[in-house]
């Protein structure tokens, strides 16, 4: 479905990916898992209200924001961007080690997109969208660690994303924990990560959403792998009880 905020449209697609529309159309995260594809099915065990949606193919996106590896996907890229639209693509992300070639180099030179390479804490204009990077990472003394000490998105491997669309600030955290440089952030719209396991999870989304107090949250990155499934109508009970606007999008127009 489309959710209204201000004067924005946004939809959230599957996965990482959402869209928001206003004088500008801007993406995030887009693809991965089939989500864009129409060939997502549900992992077993995953109580998701997030049904299959058919192939998607806009092509309208006038920016397209990439935190790290796990979620660059070029061919999701070319489903949502517009033939002059503008990547911007965190500086770490390695399409060999990700195993999704063409680079981001060699993606917008093939297709004709304008690349910025954005590094970890910094503020640009893109397709006259200011955005501004923020470290994403799992803190190695933190909840999500595995049992050897190590963590899945270690300090330098990704980002999240500020980004101000019509005036309107909006908050992509990336795959990360809650960490200390998000609590004076400024934001209406609050894109949760609620999936847990690999980040943080609903309780720790929703005590964020707390402290940033936005005027809209929104979940997203959840139920589309098993290690990924969240209580999404649980998360949406406790943000609510704080006093904070939530909704959920988990249908198709």
């Amino acid at each position: 479905m489309t959710i209204r905020h201000d004067d924005l449209s946004v939809r959230w697609l599957g996965y990482a990916t959402a869209r928001v529309e206003g004088e500008r159309v801007v993406y995030t995260d887009p693809g991965r898992y089939g989500v864009l594809t129409g060939e997502w099915v549900a992992p077993d065990g995953v109580d998701t209200r997030h049904p299959v949606g058919p192939a998607y193919d806009a092509r309208d996106g006038d920016l397209v924001l990439v935190t790290h590896d796990h979620h660059y996907d070029p061919d999701g890229i070319r489903r949502v961007a517009s033939p002059d639209a503008t990547l911007v693509v965190y500086e770490g992300v390695d399409a060999e080690r990700a195993g999704r070639p063409p680079s981001p180099e060699s993606l917008a030179a093939t297709e004709g997109y304008d690349l910025i390479r954005i590094g970890e804490r910094e503020a640009v204009e893109a397709a006259g969208v200011p955005v501004r990077s923020l470290p994403a990472y799992n803190d190695p003394d933190g909840p999500h660690v595995r049992a050897d000490g190590s963590v899945v998105h270690p300090e330098g491997f990704g980002v999240g994303y500020r980004f101000e669309l019509d005036g309107v600030p909006i908050f992509w955290p990336g795959d990360s924990d809650v960490l200390s440089h998000h609590s004076g952030l400024d934001v209406s719209l609050l894109f949760a990560n609620i999936s847990g396991s690999v980040c943080m999870d609903r309780h720790e989304a929703a005590d964020l959403a707390e402290t940033l107090d936005p005027d809209l949250v929104c979940p997203i990155h959840y139920d589309t792998q098993a290690f990924l499934a969240a209580d999404s109508r649980a998360f949406a009970a406790d943000v609510a009880s704080r006093g904070v606007p939530v909704v959920l999008d988990e249908g198709w127009d």
